[in-house]
């Protein structure tokens, strides 16, 4: 088999290159950009706690329902009208949380929101294969960067949208940019010179899938995306109301924070697989971001007015477990077919028990009626992780354990 030789990225891939990036900008826009404006929201649409903590489980609830049912339809339809449909369904959905007028329209247009992007989560590996197999890295870190770009943008500038046109707008804004991310798809599918050859999102070999149940090191792995997802949801749900509590912030203030809090995620989703590829240094990390979650959640608890700012930021660290997880998807497996069923097994567990945080904050907030348990709980959440590290820092793999099962 010979190697794909390298070719100019923009050579008649343009369109698919600004698709990309698109798509990938898209799919976090929706995870921040309500939490910040929940208290104009609810000047008009009544919410309980449970009903927010609900909305802050959609998304990784939904990443793994449509996650395991993609592919299947993917293979049916094809990528790009896969894609397309699910940018229509996206653009409607945030549209429809712009006009919902009562909490179960919100709620039933955020599971279509969250849906469609499910559904791009999983489009979006075969579309960098098909279009740029020469620069599957480099296409990786530019939809994994606008990612992180989209998740950071929509909390700073969320409050001001919302003081100046009203809540609805701040929220019905995002539809606009999905309906842009559909035009370069639009185009190249009546493009008639189109010849990128078809790549499907791969299934896992059944075998392996059903041994990862059994298996330490896929438990382990699933663990630390778990508690990296657990805390970023938890966060994205529930923090602007935590901080206008417990620190007196500002709507607006709080909005910077949240962005914060994403903004970290940015360098470590750069450099963390680097230095766990290069130098294995998983136990190393997994502490770095253990004891960030424990300090940060410690010092909103016990002196949440002072340089609020740094609690957050140290906080924002934990969530490094989300690229290091992945990362270790590749190397604690020896063969293609494992690292897809790893990856598989690891987001699909992974994110239904993600789902299990908003939800649980917001009803211990509603039990309890204050902060200190919930965060408490969040903070917890450093020991399984601690625990897990230790499991997957060692150098085994998945094909091993299920030859010695």
């Amino acid at each position: 088999m010979h190697p794909i030789q390298p070719r100019p990225l923009w050579a008649g891939r343009t369109l698919a290159l600004v698709g990309i990036v698109l798509v990938a900008f898209n799919l976090r826009t929706a995870v921040a950009s309500l939490s910040p404006i929940i208290v104009q929201l609810e000047r008009d649409v009544a919410l309980s706690p449970v009903i927010v903590g609900l909305l802050g489980m959609l998304p990784p609830l939904c990443y793994a329902v449509f996650g395991i049912a993609t592919p299947g339809f993917a293979k049916r339809v094809g990528l790009e009208i896969a894609l397309i449909g699910s940018l229509v369904a996206l653009a409607i959905g945030l549209a429809g949380r712009g006009l919902a007028g009562d909490a179960l329209w919100l709620v039933a247009a955020s599971m279509l929101t969250f849906a469609a992007i499910g559904v791009g989560n999983v489009l979006l590996p075969p579309l960098v294969k098909r279009y740029f197999p020469d620069r599957i890295g480099l296409m990786t870190t530019l939809y994994v960067t606008a990612m992180s770009v989209s998740t950071f943008t929509p909390p700073l500038i969320a409050v001001p949208v919302a003081d100046a046109a009203g809540w609805r707008v701040s929220l019905g804004l995002w539809a606009v940019v999905a309906a842009v991310a559909l035009l370069p798809w639009l185009a190249l599918l009546v493009h008639p010179r189109r010849q990128a050859a078809e790549v499907l999102p791969e299934g896992a070999a059944p075998g392996l899938l059903r041994f990862a149940l059994r298996s330490p090191l896929a438990w382990a792995v699933t663990i630390l995306f778990m508690v990296s997802g657990f805390n970023a949801y938890a966060v994205f749900a529930w923090l602007p109301s935590i901080l206008g509590d417990i620190a007196g912030t500002t709507p607006a203030e709080s909005g910077a924070l949240l962005s914060l809090f994403a903004a970290m995620g940015l360098p470590a989703g750069l450099v963390i697989p680097i230095i766990a590829a290069r130098h294995g240094k998983v136990r190393l990390l997994v502490g770095i971001a253990s004891t960030a979650i424990v300090v940060g959640y410690a010092g909103l608890i016990l002196a949440p007015t002072f340089e609020t700012w740094l609690w957050v930021a140290i906080a924002g660290i934990g969530p490094l477990l989300f690229p290091l997880s992945l990362v270790l998807v590749n190397l604690r497996t020896r063969t293609h077919e494992g690292a897809v069923a790893l990856s598989g097994f690891v987001q699909s567990v992974g994110y239904l028990m993600v789902a299990v945080g908003p939800f649980a904050v917001g009803l211990l907030h509603d039990v309890t009626g204050g902060w200190l348990w919930p965060l408490l709980f969040l903070l917890g959440s450093a020991v399984p992780a601690a625990i897990a590290g230790l499991v997957a820092s060692r150098p085994r793999y998945l094909e091993d354990e299920h030859a010695e099962a």
